[in-house]
């Protein structure tokens, strides 16, 4: 079985032909250099399945489902990054790393204190998708639009883990977690406002927990709360 996977979005079936898009028509044709009659995997929220390849005409590839290979993911926790947005290289790294580490939903918040107010969705979710691709995930990450934190703190029934600094706790008490999603707050490059911190402080359900002594870039932050989480609850 090849190791190429590719994020297909339509539903697919056994035994039915598809075409590839150009863009992945291309990947396989030109970079991966892939025959007639040779295997790849495609996957979407559904599950994962066999392709064979059929045609390669006018640089699009047709190929046919032969037989599935994984059933839809079964999440066993939600978990989500509520961060402030940063330069785009570092949010990018951020982003696939996120990824990889099994986060569900990014959720960008504008803070009294965020220096970059916009982000490029469709770069992001280019971003998830790739990560998802060599990471073996099947279920791609959600992208949310941007919002503040008042909305933010409203719209979303969660249990909330505060990555704080002036936190004295150190340790994610998993007896108060719910089965409602996981959502690790980062705040941005000069910190939470103290008005910011008491807000989240008032939260429903917050853990607040220092991850570190030392003063953390956000994708370090991201990086090391995700891996505690993850520690924790598996």
């Amino acid at each position: 079985m090849s190791n190429i996977r590719l994020f297909f979005s339509a539903a697919l079936s056994t035994d039915r032909t598809y075409k590839l898009d150009k863009s992945q028509s291309h990947y396989l044709n030109k970079v991966m250099r892939v025959k007639e009659n040779e295997v790849f995997s495609l996957f979407n929220s559904n599950g994962e399945w066999e392709a064979k390849v059929l045609s390669i005409s006018k640089s699009i590839i047709e190929f046919k489902i032969t037989k599935q290979l994984r059933q839809k993911a079964n999440i066993k926790k939600e978990l989500w990054l509520a961060f402030s947005p940063i330069k785009s290289n570092y949010q990018n790294f951020m982003i696939q790393k996120a990824t990889e580490l099994g986060v569900t939903k990014f959720l960008p918040i504008i803070f009294d204190r965020t220096i970059v107010r916009k982000i490029n969705r469709d770069r992001l979710e280019k971003i998830v998708i790739e990560a998802s691709e060599q990471s073996n995930r099947i279920n791609v990450p959600i992208i949310e639009v941007s919002q503040n934190l008042n909305n933010f703190l409203k719209t979303n029934s969660i249990d909330l883990i505060f990555t704080d600094i002036n936190s004295e706790n150190n340790k994610i008490d998993k007896s108060k977690l719910t089965d409602k999603p996981i959502c690790i707050i980062i705040g941005p490059e000069g910190d939470f406002s103290e008005a910011e911190r008491e807000k989240i402080l008032t939260f429903k359900g917050v853990q607040p927990i220092k991850i570190n002594e030392n003063i953390l870039r956000s994708e370090t932050a991201v990086i090391s709360a995700i891996s505690i989480i993850n520690y924790v609850i598996n």
